[in-house]
């Protein structure tokens, strides 16, 4: 039995409590000999009788770390007196650091005890909890290397920071009110408001109606309560966008739906925002006029402060940064872009060196990766070059793959916008540093105008390697597995092989050769982005007929307009074509009057959805055609059905019934094609898959037909995992 030896830990091991969780391992098996973080390793030497209990402990990990590989080896150091945690070292950049991660209970009671060192102060956090991602420099996690550099721990911290016995043994975030970050309270000149209490009086101002800008521990909030969130919409120019809310459980438990589950994910150490169905559909209509909210729990201890002061039980918190455009982090930008809406700012002054916004989740699937699951590490074999996979364009992010892993940012966001190129370029050179990358391959959309295809160009030619264009929707389902399978990549746009605009595709065969073989009607988009715009647009482009000009005609277009309109699909002067599910649906919305103008993406779409919710299905007659390209569904045929029923059908029953049979042609379309090639795995991805009809209804077909349905959890189905489809269809085409 061995007495002795080196343990080498490798992982998710830095920022997560593991060295003191080793210490204390070791005082309870009484282990003499020293533990140290060697890049994103952990080393221990261990000596004592009691070292296999000790080595079987400390392979567990802590409830953060993610253990990967642990080895023994001999060791040949003289065993000390006792256990110590020493110096950090450098090393092999194999593991990575966590997403920041709500505040435990036991840190938010000793925020709420009376006389203790840690009562009302609001950046409090031990070794279980706070921030990781947002305030890392470099690898090795140490305090020096983080944000928190600039605030030197007190004689107190300090004495917490070195016993082994306490929760904030070597927690690097330790801080108190003598030592540690400081809230500023300022108006919207920038002008400092004097308050012996900022966060009182924050909640007494939020209280009176006043509006905020809060900095929080990735980027600045809105916050308001319900009865100023009208204004704050008007202000913003967002009067139809969701906004979400934050909530003590119990207000949360009262307005929506929750299920167990979803009652985990709200509380557990990512705290994201949960799209959850509102108790009454109806309710909250100036928060969101959909009949889902979307709801997150208190996750620092700044938020359950402010609560505890607060007379409101909801407070509005949505991203104070535009759509599509980074968080905004730093308070000057924060006054110059924000000042028109706002009465007043909350700031600290700890730097957030790595912004990162909110994550969002509906029905365990993962809309928006961020806080608290991103950085997102996947441990999967895709050879041994490194990859850079660069994204998409719309709700991009980036993902690298290194020696058997994946490493995915956090959501970036629409990088047509120049100063979200920029962050893209600057996550990809803090990621790279934070595992070492090197990459032989860069993948990117098949798109030549995206400005991410030119970004990923520029990098191989400045490092001279190649790079590989992946087509949108292959990438789609790469995101979902790598065996051979039949795939569904349902969403509003991609890039398609022929040139135009695909989104409603089936799939089949090895993943590094996928064939299209089936797909939506090619349809035409009048004035290409100006039909996503203005979906009635949409509908024209699908139903070019008399019925529809009438129709349009009674809702307000001139005859000029609808002229024009007509002219130009005859002519096809800037009409783009497309199969794309999500444009289909934007015309159903049009069609009913739902929806005639998009003022946020996905708009439409949610709107026939939650329209549909109080409505009942009807089986209706599709109708297919096969050409040379595969097996089409054809989408003007269903709307045509939808139009006929406009005099006999309620509208909510229309727009449940043209869901479920868009959703029952999708899914016969992958029947047909596995029972063709065999395959027993379909994989479904895209944004539409959102969807909870058109989702279950795919499923249900699927699975009905003996075949396996594949839906990634752990990335999101619209295009926040499609940098990490790159990556994948890259490392098995080339490695």
């Amino acid at each position: 039995m061995r007495t002795n030896g080196q343990i080498i830990i490798k992982g998710i091991v830095q920022g997560v409590g593991f060295r003191p969780f080793v210490y204390s391992e070791a005082e309870r098996y009484e282990i003499r000999g020293t533990v140290k973080n060697l890049g994103s390793e952990v080393r221990i030497i261990a000596h004592g009788n009691n070292f296999e209990e000790f080595l079987n402990s400390v392979s567990r990990g802590t409830v953060l770390s993610r253990i990967d590989s642990v080895e023994v080896l001999e060791t040949e150091e003289k065993s000390p007196d006792d256990f110590r945690i020493v110096e950090s070292g450098t090393g092999e950049l194999s593991g990575f650091i966590p997403p920041d991660v709500a505040i435990c209970d036991e840190c938010v009671g000793d925020i709420f005890e009376n006389g203790g060192r840690y009562e009302n102060y609001w950046a409090t956090s031990c070794v279980n909890c706070g921030p990781r991602y947002s305030i890392i420099r470099e690898i090795p996690y140490d305090r020096e290397r983080t944000t928190m550099d600039d605030f030197p721990c007190c004689p107190h911290c300090l004495g917490e920071y070195s016993n082994p016995g306490s929760r904030r043994h070597h927690a690097q975030t330790i801080a108190c009110g003598r030592c540690g970050p400081q809230l500023k309270l300022l108006d919207n000149k920038g002008l400092q408001v004097e308050t012996a209490d900022p966060v009182r009086m924050t909640a007494t101002l939020l209280d009176e109606g006043q509006i905020f800008a809060i900095r929080g521990i990735g980027g600045y909030h809105l916050v308001c309560i319900e009865s100023s969130a009208s204004k704050l919409k008007r202000c913003l120019g967002r009067t139809e966008q969701p906004l979400a809310v934050m909530g003590l459980p119990d207000t949360i438990n009262n307005i929506c739906e929750v299920s167990e589950k979803e009652k985990m994910l709200l509380s557990g150490p990512e705290h994201p925002i949960m799209v959850l169905n509102k108790t009454d559909p109806s309710s909250h209509s100036g928060i969101s006029n959909l009949n889902t909210l979307g709801c997150m729990l208190p996750y620092t201890g700044f938020h359950h402060l402010l609560f505890s002061y607060l007379n409101n039980p909801l407070l509005i918190m949505t991203s104070a940064n535009s759509p599509g455009n980074p968080m905004i982090t730093e308070t000057g930008e924060a006054l110059e872009k924000l000042a028109g809406c706002v009465d007043y700012f909350l700031s600290h002054n700890r730097h957030i060196r790595n912004r990162c916004d909110d994550s969002v989740v509906r029905e365990g699937y993962i809309i928006r990766l961020s806080r608290g699951f991103a950085p997102k590490r996947i441990r999967i074999d895709l050879g041994i070059s490194g990859i850079l996979g660069v994204g998409p364009e719309l709700n991009s992010n980036t993902t690298i793959y290194k020696k058997g892993f994946t490493y995915t940012s956090p959501h970036v966001g629409n990088v047509r916008n120049p100063p979200t190129l920029d962050y893209l370029k600057e996550t990809v050179e803090k990621m790279e540093r934070l595992i070492g990358a090197e990459y032989e391959y860069i993948a990117h959309d098949l798109h030549p105008q995206f400005l991410s295809t030119r970004y990923a160009k520029e990098i191989a030619e400045l490092k001279g390697i190649e790079t590989v264009p992946v087509q949108h929707h292959r990438a789609h389902i790469a995101a979902n597995t790598k065996e051979p399978c039949v795939g569904i990549a349902i969403d509003g746009v991609g890039y398609g092989d022929d040139g135009t605009i695909w989104g409603g595709e089936i799939f089949a065969g090895d993943i590094k050769d996928l064939k299209r073989i089936g797909h939506l009607e090619t349809v035409l988009m009048p004035g290409g982005d100006m039909a996503t715009k203005f979906p009635e647009r949409m509908l024209y482009g699908i139903m070019q007929s008399e019925e529809i000009r009438e129709l349009l005609s009674r809702r307000g277009w001139s005859d000029i307009e609808l002229g024009v309109l007509e002219k130009q699909v005859e002519r096809r002067f800037n009409v783009a074509e497309t199969s794309s599910a999500g444009r289909v649906l934007d015309a159903a919305a049009a069609l009913l009057n739902i929806c005639r103008e998009r003022t946020y993406d996905g708009e439409p779409a949610m709107k026939l959805e939650s329209e549909a919710i109080n409505g009942s299905c009807e089986e209706w007659e599709l109708k297919f055609i096969n050409d040379e390209s595969g097996m089409i569904f054809s989408t003007k045929s269903l709307l045509q059905t939808a139009f006929d029923k406009k005099g006999s059908m309620k509208t909510a029953d229309i727009a449940a019934s043209f869901q479920y049979n868009l959703a029952r042609g999708i899914a016969q379309m992958a029947v047909s094609a596995a029972q063709k090639s065999g395959l027993k795995n379909v994989a479904l991805s895209g944004g539409v898959a959102y969807n909870h009809n058109i989702r279950t209804t795919i499923a249900d077909e699927i699975q009905k037909n003996g075949l396996n349905l594949l839906i990634n959890s752990e990335l999101p189905l619209g295009d926040g995992s499609i940098s990490f489809g790159q990556c994948v269809y890259t490392g098995l085409l080339k490695n």
